[in-house]
């Protein structure tokens, strides 16, 4: 990192080429980067660009974007689907009608009912999702 240079690197990224050019310095022969190092060198690229972040760490541009984009999955907290919903009709629309179609593995449903009290969903859409 030349001085010229420094003053165009944010500060966020200059800790972290720090720590790249400390660990290129210990190191005479060309051994894989450590997990840590490439997280700092993903999250420096989500911050300040892919582009950016492999040119001043002198990094693989490829594979930062792809570490950038696993570890970005990776980090992604995916909720298991609702296992009940409950369907109340509101005070006073005892003459409504609802629709519902779904769609799962084993076919297509269409519900249709008017008044206030709804069939089974939940065991009709069992049915429907559960797996042959």
């Amino acid at each position: 990192m030349a001085t010229s240079d420094a003053d165009e690197i944010p500060i966020g990224m200059r800790r972290v080429c720090r720590r790249f050019e400390r660990w290129r310095s210990g190191h005479k022969a060309r051994l894989p980067i450590p997990d840590a190092l490439w997280r700092a060198a993903a999250e420096a690229a989500r911050e300040y660009g892919v582009f950016r972040a492999a040119k001043t760490l002198r990094l693989d541009y490829t594979k930062l974007k792809r570490v950038t984009e696993g570890d970005a999955a990776s980090t992604r907290v995916t909720l298991p689907p609702p296992e009940f919903v409950e369907l109340a009709p509101a005070d006073g629309i005892a003459n409504a009608e609802c629709v519902i179609e779904l769609e799962g593995p084993r076919g297509k449903m269409r519900i249709q009912w008017r008044g206030a009290t709804p069939p089974d969903l939940a065991a009709l859409s069992r049915v429907l999702w559960e797996s042959a």
